[in-house]
């Protein structure tokens, strides 16, 4: 059965593969799903998806799966999940749901740099839904729909006000939900390994760009650090997110040049040191493996 589960890396992957209609696609993405879901009841197929999802229920009823766990869905429900996980969700009345789906690297270029240290629930393993009574749903209900409103602009400047007005509807989250979570106090054995393995890898990236580290660390390490043996780490965190641990290596590798890339002036191999290859051509050729660009294409490809 886990072959049949198909891995999505942007919500535009995943309506495409439900036949389903959408607007634009891009790191930062906003739906009105009542626009979306015209033929009700609707089941969506099993999937994992490699972006956070919001979602905002005013009025709808369903249910969602998420891993081995089913969520009920009521008038006012508030839930969120991040990525990795086997996720799939069923609509049986729809008048009004909004969805933000958001990448990590926009998290990172918009938001904050160190945004999982300010909202560390985001990195939760398990979130079950919240549900509000109509007052305090209505919180919220302002903050989506200034952001959906901002979303269907056309500014130069539109991604960072939808990330600072991203980073308001977090704090009122934080507040009402999350304020005293930590997310290496959650869940079994198993949860608690992919936690600190995510942390880990948060905090050696950082330490690399900011120029603190000169090596990048290979699955052995990440499982020295828990006490674990490489192979045992490597089939927890392939297990319970899909990806392997140089998966995720390699994401955040990609990931971390781009946010230089787009946000200093550094050198291809300034950056590529920063990073911890010894060779810059090294770098441009796993940059250009996994991108399809050269550290210099990108850069200039995203020039405004």
């Amino acid at each position: 059965m886990v072959s049949e589960i198909i891995v999505h890396n942007s919500i535009a992957d995943l309506y495409k593969a439900l036949n389903l209609p959408l607007e634009q696609d891009t790191g930062f993405n906003v739906h009105d799903l009542a626009q979306v879901h015209s033929e009700l009841p609707y089941r969506s197929p099993m999937f994992r998806a490699n972006y956070f999802s919001f979602v905002f229920v005013k009025d709808a009823r369903g249910s969602y799966t998420l891993d081995d766990k089913l969520y009920a869905t009521e008038p006012g429900t508030i839930y969120f999940t991040n990525p990795g996980h086997i996720k799939g969700f069923a609509i049986d009345e729809l008048k009004s749901c909004f969805i933000i789906t958001l990448t990590e690297a926009f998290l990172k270029e918009n938001v904050h740099p160190n945004v999982f240290d300010e909202f560390p629930f985001m990195l939760a393993e398990t979130v079950p839904p919240s549900v509000l009574p109509p007052s305090e749903f209505s919180e919220f209900e302002t903050l989506y729909l200034q952001i959906y409103e901002e979303y269907q602009k056309d500014s130069l400047y539109k991604n960072r006000i939808l990330g600072n007005l991203f980073v308001v509807l977090m704090l009122k989250i934080k507040e009402k939900f999350w304020d005293h979570y930590n997310p290496l106090e959650e869940g079994d054995r198993s949860s608690q390994i992919v936690q600190r393995f995510k942390r880990s890898l948060e905090n050696h990236y950082r330490a690399l760009s900011g120029g603190q580290l000169e090596y990048h660390n290979q699955v052995q390490d990440y499982a020295s650090e828990q006490g674990l043996h490489p192979n045992y780490l490597s089939n927890v965190i392939k297990a319970k997110t899909g990806k392997s641990v140089n998966a995720w290596i390699t994401e955040k590798t990609i990931s971390e040049a781009q946010g230089l890339l787009r946000n200093t002036r550094h050198t291809a191999k300034e950056i590529s040191q920063r990073l911890g290859f010894s060779e810059a051509t090294h770098f441009s050729s796993y940059f250009k493996k996994h991108t399809g660009f050269t550290p210099g294409s990108w850069r200039k490809s995203i020039a405004p």
